[in-house]
């Protein structure tokens, strides 16, 4: 800022430098010599009577005495000296001084016409209000931001970005505000940004296969269910992911994977909820989708899997107090969402759980409707399946879904 003005005064100054300097010149100024100008007046009347008196002895006659005359007049009008030079100092300060007072106010009005001062002045307040506005956006606190709001956040994350280099929180917010402002080019560079800094950041995940849902092409949709399948695999009931994939489920006209995927929601919502009927809606479209097009949901003959699990003695002292056991199996391939769940509060190894289609989340989407799983078991903290630092897990390898009825599973990793 500082910078800035100083230049603009020194652009100033020039200015009036290139206006005033051409009148502050000294003049030159013949010097006067009041005695020369006295001799060359003597030496004139001295022709003068020289010519008179030739005039009188007839040595010349009267027509060549005037034109002698005439010609000596001539003659000493130009060698005279003036008797006096103009002063113009004073005028000359006058234009100068004028001038340098043209040159400031035109630059004064032609900045407050066409100048940043008011561009400038918001800068300094986007960045005085940055922490603020984090607030109200992040934490939801006090007003939501105006659409100038969202533009000052932006201008302030992106100073702060370029005066402290990358920050993976600053990335993120300056997405999700572009995504507001719908400049989804500057979404997606950001969440770029963001995910190479850390590839495994489940909100930018989510948020950044919305920005490529918008834009629609079935590249960017492929990517989005990418990320999302990421996502539910960390995360399995995370409902904004589920949502996000039951939208690319249906746009694709996945009927089942999409009906799968709306159940979910439905099940996870209370009636009164705004959203309830809307999604009861869909689900019924994608039925009647079905319908006409033949498409069922696979049936199989059921499923059953007797799962033995053991917790290995060196993490024995490691459990959690209270602990919740929780044993599922999912497809190895796919929608990463439990095929079969069991949940237990009162546990002890080793001990044994049966998962069957009656244990599935979802209908249609259970034990049969897989070729290939992969059984885990995990002692949680709380009644999240979603895996925390502290937790205890185990899962195996890849299984061939028919081909098994007994499997022993052994919880052998503490969560870092």
């Amino acid at each position: 800022m500082i910078l800035m003005w100083a230049c603009f005064a020194l652009l100033t100054l020039i200015a009036i430098a290139f206006v005033a300097l051409p009148f502050l010149q000294k003049e030159r100024v013949q010097t006067i010599t009041h005695n020369a100008n006295a001799e060359l007046i003597s030496i004139y009347e001295q022709r003068l009577v020289e010519l008179q008196t030739d005039l009188d002895n007839q040595r010349i006659d009267l027509k060549n005495h005037n034109e002698s005359v005439i010609e000596l007049k001539r003659r000493l009008l130009n060698e005279l000296s003036p008797e006096k030079s103009l002063n113009s100092k004073g005028n000359n300060r006058i234009f100068a001084l004028t001038g340098a007072a043209f040159v400031i106010a035109l630059t004064s009005v032609f900045y407050t016409f066409t100048g940043s001062e008011q561009q400038i002045s918001a800068w300094h307040d986007a960045m005085d209000n940055l922490a603020d506005y984090g607030e109200r956006a992040v934490m939801q606190k006090g007003e939501p931001l105006s659409q100038n709001e969202l533009q000052a956040f932006a201008l302030a994350l992106r100073t702060k970005l370029s005066q402290t280099g990358d920050d993976e929180v600053a990335w993120m917010l300056l997405g999700r505000v572009a995504m507001s402002l719908n400049e989804f080019d500057m979404a997606q560079q950001s969440f770029e940004k963001a995910l190479q800094m850390n590839p495994d950041n489940m909100q930018v995940l989510i948020s950044f296969s919305q920005v490529l849902l918008l834009e629609g092409s079935e590249a960017n949709m492929t990517r989005a269910a990418g990320m999302l399948s990421k996502v539910l695999k960390v995360e399995p009931t995370n409902l904004d992911a589920i949502s996000l994939l039951a939208l690319i489920a249906y746009e694709r006209k996945d009927w089942p994977q999409a009906k799968a995927a709306f159940e979910v929601l439905l099940a996870s919502m209370q009636k009164n909820d705004t959203r309830y009927e809307m999604i009861a809606g869909r689900i019924a479209d994608i039925e009647e989708q079905m319908q006409a097009e033949g498409s069922v949901l696979p049936v199989t003959t059921q499923s059953v899997i007797n799962v033995t699990v053991k917790l290995t003695d060196e993490l024995k002292q490691q459990q959690p107090e209270s602990g919740i056991l929780f044993v599922f199996a999912k497809a190895a391939q796919g929608s990463p969402m439990p095929l079969a769940v069991v949940k237990l509060k009162e546990y002890s190894f080793p001990m044994s759980v049966q998962l069957t289609d009656a244990n599935a989340m979802v209908a249609g989407l259970n034990l049969s409707s897989a070729q290939d799983i992969v059984i885990s078991a995990r002692i949680s903290k709380d009644e999240s399946v979603m895996p925390s630092s502290g937790e205890l897990e185990g899962h195996s390898d890849k299984l061939t879904r028919k081909n098994v009825s007994d499997y022993t599973l052994t919880i052998d990793t503490l969560i870092p």
